[in-house]
């Protein structure tokens, strides 16, 4: 058995904390995580897939264990989080490997695919949204957000960064409360309490608008360079419903399209179908 290794890697000045596990002859994912997560939300493939695969997967700055610069020091946007994202790819010498994808693991794993297709593998998809169809009801309060963003729009998004917003993000939408780990959003809230964190994560909500004006260009990488697809999405998700799942079928022919009856997080409810799914589906790659 492969032990995860618990690492940290200098980019861009900054230390960045990711999870190893599997050699690096194997074929790779990178799994990038969503808000309000971190690597730990993979710690299921991590342990269930290393002795097959080579899986990396990183810390973005300002999330998990990875360095958490202020503000003024980093600028919290999706492009500058992918920038890092692929000055550490290049750094661990990564030329070949899938992206998995959840939450903001999406347009931080897109902007990558579109910069360097040729080093994907496959995509795979976990509630990773690419998609207007897949924008749903749970934004109605990011929207006013972004449409005019004032102390009145921001102190209204703040209930979501306690300890009861965060666990929401974790229960909703799944069979059985009960069959979710409490660790993941009290670990959450813990690091949603450190100075900047709000201000942060209010920086890339109003950030993520820019994420919709990309989805043009993301669905153009699909259709020319088709890129196998394995979806697996929970689909009473309110923030990425089903739809949003249903709409990379009219972009990508070579699709494993899965949906189960959980939430946003769907590793935590359905993890041993969605791991065995993701073997299946890098088994059969070409």
């Amino acid at each position: 058995m492969n032990l995860i290794k618990y690492r940290t890697i200098v980019v861009d000045g900054l230390s960045i904390a990711y999870r190893e596990v599997g050699h690096a002859s194997k074929p790779t994912i990178l799994l990038l995580h969503g808000y309000p997560s971190s690597s730990h939300q993979y710690r299921k493939v991590l342990n269930q897939l290393g002795d097959e695969f080579h899986l990396i997967a990183p810390d973005y700055p300002g999330f998990g264990n990875s360095d958490f610069p202020s503000p003024e020091e980093y600028e919290y946007t999706f492009d500058h989080i992918a920038h890092t994202m692929q000055s550490f790819i290049k750094l661990k010498g990564l030329d070949s490997f899938a992206i998995m994808m959840q939450d903001y693991g999406a347009p931080i794993g897109f902007r990558i695919a579109t910069a360097i297709p040729e080093k994907v593998t496959a995509i795979i998809t976990q509630n990773g949204n690419a998609y207007e169809e897949g924008i749903g009801e749970a934004w109605a309060g990011i929207k006013a957000f972004w449409k005019d963003r004032n102390e009145r729009t921001e102190k209204a998004l703040l209930p979501a960064f306690t300890l009861d917003g965060l666990k929401w993000q974790y229960t909703h939408g799944t069979r059985n409360a009960e069959n979710i780990n409490p660790d993941t959003w009290q670990l959450d809230y813990l690091r949603m309490s450190r100075p900047n964190a709000h201000q942060v994560n209010l920086d890339l909500w109003y950030d993520y608008q820019s994420n919709l004006e990309l989805y043009p260009k993301w669905q153009k990488y699909l259709r020319e360079h088709q890129p196998p697809v394995l979806v697996v999405w929970g689909k009473n998700d309110e923030y990425f419903p089903e739809s949003g799942a249903e709409a990379f079928r009219k972009d990508v022919k070579k699709i494993d399209y899965n949906i189960y009856d959980t939430g946003h997080f769907a590793l935590e409810e359905n993890g041993d179908e969605i791991i065995s799914k993701i073997r299946d589906f890098m088994n059969a790659l070409d």
